[in-house]
């Protein structure tokens, strides 16, 4: 019997109406939109507007948007998991109640918390799954409402990050499709350099902090930058190695949406060609877990059975790594 491997056969995603310009920022905070675009490559983002409305609207949609293009049966997903930094709420599980909405009332979930690194890790965790052979069909959802967390009075924070969320699911595969490899790492001395202190359980929020948008994310720019362009080139160049491959045999960079730089750095290490790397950070900023799968909805339909796709990404905590996956079906 041939290996079991993970595959994705599926995808979906969504992001809100309302675009958020960098024109827009200029009369919020003290910008412009050339110093944005040549720093980050970010020109508009899109925020979810609604009250009442949070990162469980977001994954609902995009699961739905793959539900309708792939026409799986909801009752036969099995799992759902929602890579998240931006749960609806304490305590109750966003995944759960996604999986709801979505007519999954055979599946269980969870939500999976790594920062912008949250879906990546969720691969891992979905192949598992699916290599096990217990499970058939595990869909994985990566999901933020930045907006939520943002303090849009702060130039450093407010330019970078979007809404949005995108969706993928996992199948069974034995032609050698699928997930390959990953190298995964975290190093939680980078905690306090990209964070929201108050609101956790080691400082619940109280009405002086949250006057002071101590709620809200704040980053050491220049620290993140610096350990976001080593670390995802690092773990990139290591899993081309660890799998014999070279430039040539990678079809696609699928790259966290951070910063332009920091994308171009990646494929500048592992020596490859722009028209290789997916981008979509002009149009949507930092998605944070949902910017990978949103990728790969906006690309689908470039992708071909075969093609070897190389993902990247790096987070608060810190977390990052890269995984090698081959392309499981033509569009």
């Amino acid at each position: 019997m041939s290996k079991i491997s993970a595959a994705i056969t599926a995808v979906g995603g969504y992001v809100p109406d309302y675009v958020l310009t960098n024109k827009m920022l200029e009369g919020m905070v003290d910008t412009n939109d050339e110093w944005i675009t040549t720093r980050t490559g970010i020109k508009e983002r899109r925020i979810l507007k609604e009250d009442g409305k949070g990162t469980s609207y977001l994954a609902i949609k995009a699961a739905q948007n793959l539900i309708d293009k792939s026409g799986v049966n909801p009752k036969d997903i099995e799992l759902v998991i929602v890579a998240t930094a931006t749960p609806d709420m304490k305590a109750a599980s966003t995944s759960a109640y996604t999986a709801t909405h979505i007519g999954a009332t055979n599946a269980f979930s969870f939500d999976l918390e790594a920062a912008c690194s949250s879906f990546l890790y969720g691969m891992s965790v979905a192949a598992r799954y699916i290599e096990s052979g217990k499970y058939k069909k595990v869909l994985l959802i990566g999901a933020d409402k930045n907006s939520s967390m943002i303090n849009y009075e702060d130039r450093a924070t407010c330019i970078i990050f979007g809404d949005g969320a995108g969706a993928v699911l996992f199948e069974p595969n034995q032609e050698g499709f699928g997930l390959q490899d990953e190298y995964l790492r975290s190093d939680g001395s980078g905690r306090e350099f990209l964070q929201a202190t108050y609101g956790g359980s080691s400082y619940p929020s109280t009405p002086e902090a949250i006057k002071e948008h101590k709620h809200q994310v704040i980053q050491d720019g220049k620290t993140v930058f610096k350990n976001a362009v080593f670390n995802m080139a690092d773990v990139a160049v290591k899993i081309l190695d660890r799998n014999n491959l070279t430039t040539k045999d990678i079809s696609w960079l699928v790259a966290h949406q951070a910063n332009k730089r920091i994308i171009d750095a990646t494929a500048n290490r592992i020596e490859l060609q722009e028209d290789k790397v997916m981008m979509n950070i002009e149009k949507y900023g930092n998605t944070t877990s949902a910017t990978l799968p949103l990728l790969l909805n906006d690309y689908e339909s470039q992708l071909k059975k075969g093609d070897n796709l190389i993902f990247a990404a790096f987070g608060g905590g810190f977390t990052w790594g890269s995984i090698y996956l081959k392309w499981a079906y033509n569009s």
